[in-house]
């Protein structure tokens, strides 16, 4: 290690909390499956993945996927199954 290198300091940030709002019932189950969702691809336990996803107000719906690409046909069709699914209880 050089002279230089061993002088130098390196600047740490300090954390600090973040308030968060209360989480509820609702909210604390779609935080846990996706938590497991997580768990299984860090495992190489999931082939293919298809989310649907709807805005609090109800105004977005969106769709994602990541596959394998012989899944993608049937990822796509339930996927559009669900969204009218959501689209026509909204009304």
């Amino acid at each position: 290690m050089s002279e230089k290198q061993g002088s130098e300091r390196r600047s740490v940030a300090k954390l600090r909390p973040v308030n968060t709002p209360p989480v509820d019932e609702n909210t604390a189950s779609m935080i846990d499956l996706l938590q497991e969702h997580l768990r299984l691809a860090r495992e190489g336990k999931l082939r293919s993945l298809a989310v649907v996803s709807v805005s609090s107000d109800g105004a977005a719906i969106g769709t994602q996927w990541s596959c394998d690409p012989s899944d993608m046909a049937s990822l796509i069709g339930k996927l559009t199954v669900l969204t009218h699914d959501l689209m026509a209880a909204r009304k």
